[in-house]
C-alpha cells in the first residue's frame, strides 16, 4: 500500500461530499459538505482549498453507474466535473464505481440514530467515505492503484 493521504469526492446536484484519509490509508473520514450551484467555480474554489490542505496523493471521484452497468446524466456529471477538476490540481484525478454506496450511507446515517432530513448535510460525506474506503480496500486487495484513469471512461 502506498503511503499517502487520498481525497474522495461523491459529486451532487446541490451538494458535494469531500472525504479524506490519512497518510497511512488506514482511515477514511468525512471532510466536509461542499454547496453546488450552477456555477461551478465557488465549489471547485473551495475543493481546491482542500485539496492544498490534504496534499492527496490521488483523487477519487465517485462515478455513479446503474447496477447493470449503464451510465446515467448523473454518470455524465460525475464525469464533467473531475474534467473540469483534473487540469486544477495536481493530484491524479480517478473514479471510483460508486454503486452502492448510497445505500450504504442512508444505512449508516440510520444506525447513527439520524433521519434523513437532520442528516442532508453530512449524507454526502458519508458517500464520500465510502467511495474513499473502498478504493484503499481495492488498493489493499489488489497491490494495484485503485478506480479507472480519466482516459479509461467513456461518457
Amino acid at each position: 500500500m502506498r503511503s499517502g493521504r487520498r481525497l474522495a469526492i461523491d459529486v451532487g446536484k446541490v451538494r458535494i461530499g469531500i472525504a479524506a484519509s490519512d497518510i497511512h490509508a488506514i482511515l477514511a473520514s468525512g471532510l466536509e459538505t461542499v454547496a453546488r450551484g450552477e456555477d461551478l467555480e465557488p465549489s471547485l474554489k473551495r475543493i481546491l482549498e482542500l485539496v492544498n490542505e490534504v496534499e492527496p496523493i490521488e483523487i477519487y471521484v465517485g462515478l455513479p453507474v446503474s447496477m447493470s452497468g449503464n451510465h446515467s446524466a448523473s454518470t455524465a456529471d460525475a464525469i464533467y466535473f473531475a474534467r473540469q477538476l483534473s487540469p486544477l490540481v495536481s493530484s491524479e484525478v480517478r473514479f471510483i464505481d460508486e454503486r452502492m454506496t448510497t445505500v450504504t450511507a442512508t444505512n449508516a446515517l440510520k444506525l447513527s440514530g439520524r433521519d434523513s432530513k437532520s442528516g442532508r448535510k453530512i449524507i454526502d460525506q458519508i458517500a464520500a467515505t465510502v467511495i474513499l474506503e473502498q478504493a484503499m480496500e481495492q488498493e489493499k486487495t489488489t497491490g494495484k492503484q485503485p478506480g479507472k484513469a480519466m482516459g479509461e471512461i467513456d461518457e
